[in-house]
């Protein structure tokens, strides 16, 4: 974890994130047993909203660190989020300092989740950045793709009373990743199409259950 991070408030933080959006969501979480207990492994998710990463944060079975936009760096909500050992990154540059300390986390053994879309948007993964390939070729960590669904409200759907949201954990899985720029452009997308194809799937799950 961060240097500055505090390991129990980590802990606490975790068991919050577990229970806070139950009573807005009926909240169902598979494949929690694809999550390795141990080594290091870079987390890929989808999202639309900032309540996924939470619910992501508070179902995993082991402690976590997720990169963070900066922007949310400010005040109580930063002070909060770096003690619990989230990594506050720049969007948009080259920020070293934080990709250090990823590849730091990495190489100890941590988990670290990084949403590749990079903003937050439709959780279609139509596009991906490319922090994922490169943390993934600099440490050798094994990738574990989760898929989200179901905190955005359909298309002309009326307001919905504690909504079904969906986390599917898919089959982690290694990448070699090669030099230079094609490289990590020819490993995002294998990120982004493993990543879609387990929303896809997760879509899929839903729709079955509706019928």
């Amino acid at each position: 974890m961060p240097e500055d991070a505090r390991p129990g408030l980590h802990d606490l933080a975790r068991w919050i994130a577990r229970w806070v959006y139950r009573p807005a969501y009926r909240i169902r979480v598979r494949g929690v047993s694809n999550v390795p207990r141990t080594g290091p492994v870079v987390l890929v998710a989808n999202h639309s909203t900032l309540i996924e990463p939470g619910v992501i944060f508070g179902m995993l079975p082991r402690r976590s660190v997720f990169l963070v936009k900066s922007e949310l760096a400010r005040g109580a909500l930063g002070w909060g989020l770096t003690r619990i050992g989230q990594l506050m990154v720049r969007r948009g540059e080259a920020d070293r300092a934080a990709l250090m300390e990823a590849v730091r986390i990495l190489r100890d053994g941590g988990l670290l989740g990084v949403f590749p879309e990079g903003t937050r948007g439709s959780g279609d993964v139509a596009r991906a950045e490319q922090g994922a390939a490169w943390l993934v070729r600099t440490t050798d960590a094994v990738v574990l793709p989760v898929a989200t669904r179901g905190t955005l409200r359909p298309p002309g759907s009326r307001r919905r009373f504690r909504p079904k949201l969906d986390v599917l954990v898919g089959e982690p899985f290694r990448l070699t990743v090669q030099r230079g720029r094609s490289g990590l452009g020819e490993a995002t997308e294998e990120i982004r199409r493993r990543l879609a194809e387990l929303v896809r799937e997760l879509d899929e799950q839903r729709a079955a259950a509706v019928r």
